[in-house]
């Protein structure tokens, strides 16, 4: 297992930031992003295994997008810990690829998280699993449902789908900035996302581990990502084509595996972005 390197506190201060500028930061104890009003942060945890995206507001509110790899959960806690977080007011499931229960109920107790979003499916489990689930708000989200998740943030979801390797896909829109934090892979929801307008996406979370066949080179071409993000997986190894794909309509892409943990801070115009390598580290 992975988590970061300790060694000094971090504040970040910008003065002046390029619109795709990165920077390489690493041994770090604790992170403040320092964010002001109409600033958010995106972070794509490193774990050793698994998907686990926060996401922070200048209002102090956390989200949390997946809980990482099920056996993820101490260096899950770590990192939170490193970015400041005692609570999370909202967490979000994406499939049941992403849901477990032992480390969800973790979460909930140890994070006061007050909602629950997930796809109709998982809701309508996790609201017959009583008392478990009694104090948590549970959402589900189908296609077309928008919502605000904090101030400046809203989301967007495009497919909701309960088929294998289908999930929540959703964008969020940060004023002039937009993530696709997409999940599912399947013919279906590619001719779906296909109609949908999807020509101005910043930040591309690329599903499925970006394994074979999971996202078609048309897709790739209609997204048209500024920067990919590629979390890892110990099962699933990235295809060489969706690699190439990506970098051929000149999107920067970032490896959680090769970068480790990735931090995107968002002003109103601009964003920067920083990585923070990891090593391994025994958690038992």
């Amino acid at each position: 297992m992975r988590k970061l390197l300790l060694v000094a506190a971090i504040f970040f201060q910008f003065t002046s930031i390029g619109s795709a500028s990165s920077n390489e930061l690493g041994n770090v104890e604790s992170i403040d992003l320092n964010l002001k009003d109409h600033e958010i942060a995106v972070t794509f945890f490193g774990l050793g295994d698994g998907e686990a995206t926060l996401i922070q507001g200048s209002n102090g509110e956390n989200i949390l997008v997946n809980m990482g790899g099920e056996e993820t959960s101490d260096e899950l806690r770590e990192v939170l810990k490193t970015y400041g977080v005692k609570e999370i007011s909202t967490l979000i499931i994406t499939n049941t690829q992403n849901l477990f229960l032992d480390q969800l109920t973790q979460i909930i107790s140890k994070y006061n998280v007050k909602q629950l979003i997930a796809t109709a499916e998982i809701a309508r489990e996790l609201t017959n699993m009583s008392p478990s689930f009694t104090e948590v708000k549970v959402i589900p989200w189908s296609e077309g449902i928008t919502q605000v998740l904090f101030p400046d943030l809203s989301a967007e979801v495009l497919y909701a789908g309960i088929g294998e390797n289908e999930g929540i896909d959703f964008t969020l829109q940060f004023f002039k900035h937009r993530l696709f934090l997409m999940t599912s892979s399947s013919q279906q929801v590619e001719e779906n996302l296909l109609k949908k307008n999807l020509d101005d996406v910043t930040i591309f979370k690329v599903p499925n581990w970006a394994k074979e066949d999971s996202l078609s080179e048309k897709l790739i071409q209609h997204v048209n990502p500024q920067i990919s993000i590629l979390f890892e997986s110990e099962q699933h190894q990235p295809d060489p084509d969706i690699i190439y794909n990506l970098q051929d309509i000149w999107s920067e892409v970032f490896f959680t595996k090769k970068h480790g943990t990735i931090t995107i801070k968002f002003t109103e115009n601009n964003y920067e972005v920083f990585t923070f390598p990891v090593e391994k580290e025994d958690y038992s």
